[in-house]
This record gives C-alpha cells, sequence and structure tokens, in this order.
C-alpha cells in the first residue's frame, strides 16, 4: 500500500492514556502541537488542547482510526501486568501496520526489561539485552522487531527507554502509591528489595519531554535512547530526601520478595516477581547519550519529588 504523507499540521496520536501518555500529551500541547490523546474508553478529565479519542489500539481497525491523519504516533499504552505476555505483542503488530499504512513516525515508550539481570552494571544503550524473564523476553522481541521494520525502511520508528517512573500522577510505581500517601498521613510506606542500593527513577516530566523531543528530532530515529533520568541515589536516600519535604520520618516496610501491599496485589506480585531482580541489584541508567545528542539535561531529583510531594497532598486532599 502506498503511504500517505501526513500533513505538516496533523495531529500527534498519543496512544495510552496512562501517566506517560497524559503528561506527553500536555508537554506536546505545550510545544504548540495538535493532539489526540487515545485509550479503549475516550473518556477522563479534559485536558485543555487535547482531544480525546476511543480506540482499540490492540486491534487493527482500531489502531488504523487512532493513528488515521497523525504525523507522529507515540505508543504508551499499557496493560494489566498479567496480561502483558498476551496482549502487547497484539499492539505492536495493530499499530506497526496501522502507522506503516499512514506514514507516520512511531515513538515507543519502553522498558529497561530487555537488559535483565546486569550484575549491576550501568546500564547504557550497548549493554547486551539478556533478558531470561518472561516479560523482559517478550519486550526484547517486540524492540527487535520495531527496529527490524525500521532497517527494512516499513516505519520510521525510534525507541524511549525510562527507569521506574517518579512524578505526579503516577501511582502505580515503586516509587508512587506505595510510599506518598503513606508518607504524608504518617501510615506505613513500602521499600523493595535492597534500599541501600542505587537505583535509578525517571522523573515523568522527562518521560514525557524525552518522548516530545524524540517526536520532534527525526535524526534519532533507528536506536533505543535512554529518557532523560537524573544519577542515581539509594532508595534510602530518597526516603530521607522525603522526610524533609513532609517534616516526618517515614514509616518503612521493607518487602524483600514480592507480596501483596497497597495497590499491589496478589495476582499482580505473583507476576512481578520474575521482576524483582531490579530490587535486589543496583539499577544505575545512564542518559548521557541522549543529554549530549539532543542537549537536554534530567530534572534534578529534588525537584521532581517537590512537585510528586505537592501533586499527592493534592490527590489525597480530593479524597
Amino acid at each position: 500500500m502506498t503511504a500517505v504523507t501526513p500533513q505538516p499540521h496533523a495531529p500527534h496520536a498519543v496512544l495510552g492514556s496512562g501517566p506517560a501518555g497524559t503528561a506527553l500529551a500536555r508537554e506536546l500541547v505545550r510545544r504548540g502541537h495538535s493532539v489526540r490523546l487515545v485509550d479503549r474508553r475516550g473518556e477522563g478529565p479534559a485536558v485543555e488542547g487535547v482531544e480525546r479519542f476511543a480506540a482499540d489500539v490492540s486491534t487493527a481497525d482500531g489502531a488504523r482510526a487512532a493513528v488515521a491523519g497523525a504525523s507522529v504516533v507515540y505508543h504508551c499504552v499499557n496493560v494489566a501486568y498479567h496480561l502483558q505476555v498476551e496482549v502487547m505483542p497484539r499492539v505492536q503488530e495493530a499499530v506497526l501496520a496501522a502507522v506503516e499504512e499512514t506514514g507516520a513516525r512511531l515513538v515507543v515508550l519502553d522498558t529497561l526489561y530487555p537488559y535483565g539481570e546486569t550484575g549491576g552494571a550501568v546500564m547504557t544503550e550497548d549493554s547486551p539485552w539478556q533478558a531470561t524473564s518472561r516479560k523482559g523476553r517478550m519486550r526484547a522481541e517486540l524492540d527487535e522487531r520495531y527496529l527490524a521494520a525500521h532497517r527494512a525502511g516499513r516505519v520510521r520508528v525510534v525507541l524511549g527507554r525510562s527507569a521506574d517512573f517518579v512524578g505526579p500522577g503516577v501511582l502505580n510505581s515503586s516509587l508512587g502509591a506505595t510510599v506518598f500517601p503513606g508518607a504524608l498521613t504518617g501510615g506505613e510506606v513500602v521499600g523493595f528489595g535492597d534500599i541501600d542500593l542505587p537505583h535509578s527513577y525517571t522523573g515523568i516530566q522527562d518521560v514525557a519531554a524525552g518522548l516530545a523531543t524524540l517526536g520532534e528530532r527525526p535524526e534519532g530515529d533507528g536506536r533505543v535512547w535512554h529518557l532523560p533520568t537524573a544519577p542515581a541515589v539509594s532508595t534510602r536516600e530518597i526516603h530521607a530526601m522525603i522526610e524533609k519535604r513532609v517534616g516526618r520520618p517515614l514509616k518503612v516496610v521493607l518487602l524483600t520478595r514480592p507480596r501483596p501491599f497497597g495497590p499491589f496485589d496478589e495476582r499482580f506480585m505473583a507476576e512481578y516477581e520474575e521482576m524483582f531482580y531490579q530490587h535486589t541489584e543496583p539499577q544505575i541508567v545512564d542518559s548521557g547519550a541522549f543529554e549530549r545528542f539532543f542537549g537536554v539535561s534530567p530534572t534534578p531529583l529534588a525537584e521532581t519529588l517537590d512537585a510528586t510531594v505537592t501533586w499527592y497532598e493534592q490527590w489525597l486532599a480530593r479524597g
């Protein structure tokens, strides 16, 4: 099929309205783009300048409708953890076919899972993909298909990898709703694994800004980039930084193995067990290549924590 060239002012289509997709939609509007934010329902709070759109992008027809007329498509879709191995390949197949038809560029939000256990080595874009977990192997296979599609000239694609999210709107993260509500109310705060090991966290605004930059800068296409990520510190040090901001000591509950806690139920934790190595060895992300190439720097961790505490204060006040 002959590709259709998107118009200069065609919208940027963001697939997935979770914390990353929503933050990205706002960032793209801030940069002057027309934005379509896609999820299965097309519902949710109004975001200024953003068109909400309902489509199931795991289907060919849904993906085609979601990306119609878009110049850049951002794949920020995620699904319930226990469904990822089954559903994410279907989403990839449908989205790749849709963007191949339209000629849009594809920006994929990616994880560190393909690297697998590193023994604490610093992760760069040149680190080997040696995942042994089901979800890690699945992610590595998807990524190779994306890059193969680019090499074959089918789709212009670029991948942005992020460490664990932290920031406003981030709930289901190891530094999300299991930490900040308890910190602000005097309740329990979870710590996964060995909290004295260095662990990288990527601010959600840096995820958004990084993906938007990849969407605007096609000279970065055809490869994996690490999105801007502040230098790694230990989770215990982050807890201390949060203590200063909330004015009370944290009541930390250490989970040395996966078990249900807060928003992480038994089903999730059973699926997460194979990924728990991320908390028993250092997880250190080097985003220097992105920073040098695109001339950006990650948000300092202190600023991210300031914004996150403020957001959670407001979230708790809303009940």
